[in-house]
């Protein structure tokens, strides 16, 4: 049975007014990488669905030292920086909730240097879920002030970062015992 703590981050995840993805998407290459290969245009949790496309990416990418997965997590930040502004830009919304690029750069940034295994996947996965759907301090503030393509990418930055700081904390936590 699931945890009331799970449901409310399902329900929280759910309850967002949702864009209708538009016809674009599957017309153009730079909407449909934004829209994580169009994993942005599921009808609910486009950003679940997002971090949710990531894991295999992650996967192909942990077993690669880690100045390459540090180099290519920074290419595509960069990248999103672009996609995800020219997007928001050419749809008229600053941060359609489509667009998911800025997950897939959140969830990289949050498994940079954890253990492998997919224990940690699973921890990685909800951890930066949690922190990109609550968004505290001063994430909810970057997600609202920030604008273009940084901005959209800044919330999502911070929300890896905390919750690799998280992964982290239980790795050292874990060692210890």
């Amino acid at each position: 049975m699931p945890s009331a703590a799970a449901g409310s981050i399902i329900f929280a995840a759910m309850s967002k007014p949702l864009l209708r993805a538009p016809a674009s998407v599957w017309r153009n290459p730079v909407h449909w990488l934004a829209f994580g290969c169009g994993a942005g245009a599921a009808p609910v949790a486009p950003g679940t669905f997002g971090t949710f496309l990531t894991v295999p990416v992650y996967v192909l990418l942990g077993g690669w030292p880690l100045s390459v997965y540090l180099f290519v997590t920074a290419a595509m930040l960069a990248l999103g920086v672009w996609l995800c502004g020219r997007t928001a830009r050419d749809l008229g919304v600053h941060d359609h909730p489509g667009i998911v690029w800025d997950e897939v750069v959140g969830f990289l940034i949050t498994m940079i240097g954890a253990p492998q295994g997919w224990v940690w996947v699973v921890m990685g996965f909800v951890a930066f879920r949690v922190f990109d759907i609550f968004k505290p301090w001063p994430i909810r503030w970057l997600d609202r002030h920030m604008p273009g393509g940084m901005g959209i990418m800044a919330d999502d930055v911070l929300a890896g970062i905390y919750a690799a700081t998280v992964l982290q904390v239980m790795v050292y936590w874990l060692d210890r015992t």
